[in-house]
């Protein structure tokens, strides 16, 4: 299957990506080139090792504890300043989550250094300024950023997306690669509304990225197993979705 987006060298190439097939891969140089025109990523190995600190998500219908993971929402105009939201739960309708969807789900927070600092900041800025250009009407939007870690053991594949092919009830969503260790799988899928299968890659290196169009691609990631069942075997994700706001 196709891979929209490798090999892109600049921010347009991803816009126009993202525009034509509804999503695109990034690979980490070029992801790391494009964050780089909106800030640093000064404090990425804090960053990256708060992924250690992440709560298991007790909410799993199937009854599994694979899942560790933070929440934290912000409110982003067209411009000025990307505000934190208060604690709030996370929701999605059965329509979009037919596993965990229909109730309040309550996460742990992301820390209040990790959801202001720098690496944050500028994923923050970047998608703003990336989806802003696809929707350009838009005043304001309500982003939710959701840290998660993904464990496999043996005998128990780690589920990324264990309620399937979906999508998330949102504009847009970038899935962000923070760490990969001792794990084999873990393929992204991209459909089309009419299920057709329109690229698949893997996420390997960290800030690999994925940008998908959720009105328009069901996206899901194939569960990962340990290579060496000795040894932690994780996925740790950034996943940040940004929906349109109605007009005040």
């Amino acid at each position: 299957m196709s891979e929209i987006g490798t090999g892109l060298q600049n921010a347009s190439g991803i816009r126009h990506a993202v525009a034509r097939a509804g999503y695109a891969f990034v690979e980490a140089s070029d992801m790391r080139a494009a964050l780089a025109r909106f800030g640093t990523l000064a404090d990425w190995p804090a960053f990256a090792a708060s992924w250690d600190d992440l709560a298991t998500d007790t909410y799993m219908a199937d009854g599994g504890r694979y899942r560790r993971r933070r929440f934290a929402v912000y409110s982003a105009p067209h411009r000025g300043p990307i505000v934190r939201g208060p604690h709030q739960p996370h929701y999605q309708s059965l329509d979009y989550n037919t596993l965990n969807g229909g109730i309040e789900r309550w996460f742990e927070p992301v820390t209040e250094d990790i959801g202001g600092g720098a690496s944050m900041r500028t994923i923050l800025d970047y998608c703003r300024a990336l989806f802003g250009k696809l929707a350009p009407d838009t005043a304001r939007w309500h982003v939710e950023t959701h840290q998660f870690r993904i464990e496999a053991k043996p005998g128990q594949h780690g589920k990324p997306t264990p309620e399937g092919m979906h999508r998330d009830g949102v504009d847009y969503v970038l899935v962000l690669l923070v760490a990969r260790r001792n794990i084999r799988s873990g393929t992204t899928t991209v459909h089309d509304l009419d299920r057709r299968a329109l690229g698949s890659f893997t996420l390997t290196d960290p800030l690999d990225a994925a940008l998908v169009d959720d009105r328009r691609c069901f996206h899901g990631v194939t569960p990962v197993e340990p290579e060496n069942p000795a040894q932690p075997a994780y996925r740790d994700v950034l996943v940040v979705t940004f929906r349109k706001m109605p007009a005040a």
